[in-house]
């Protein structure tokens, strides 16, 4: 079992920035692949970004490249997600995944474990 907890939510404005992070509580998090979700109210769940366990690999949906950059230190078991130029679209709650699969996925169903989600709300 891994428990992922998010953090660095909060209230931007509308061109403004945030780092969200998720730690891990598990020692072998460097062998997880780590992805970032996000889910409005009535929607489903949608992909944002994801990490290979090695960092060497990265995928991020097309309405954030350029904007949003995901990132790990193994070392401090945690997983980071930096918002620039954040739209008020971006409202909502964003939640931390882990996986064993390599690739890394982008499909929510790849995804064993997850945060409890922390929320982002960008304000114009």
């Amino acid at each position: 079992q891994v428990r992922l907890v998010e953090s660095g939510g909060g209230l931007v404005q509308a061109g403004g920035s945030l780092r969200l992070s998720c730690a891990a509580s598990r020692r072998t998090f460097s062998t997880y692949s780590m992805g970032w979700f996000r889910q409005a109210p009535g929607k489903e769940r949608e992909f944002v970004a994801a990490l290979s366990w090695s960092g060497d690999n990265t995928a991020y949906a097309d309405s954030v490249k350029g904007r949003f950059t995901i990132s790990r230190d193994n070392t401090k078991k945690t997983v980071y997600l930096q918002m620039n130029s954040l739209k008020t679209e971006n409202t909502t709650v964003y939640y931390c995944a882990a996986c064993f699969v390599r690739g890394p996925p982008t499909n929510s169903y790849d995804y064993n474990y997850w945060g409890q989600g922390t929320q982002v709300t960008v304000s114009s």
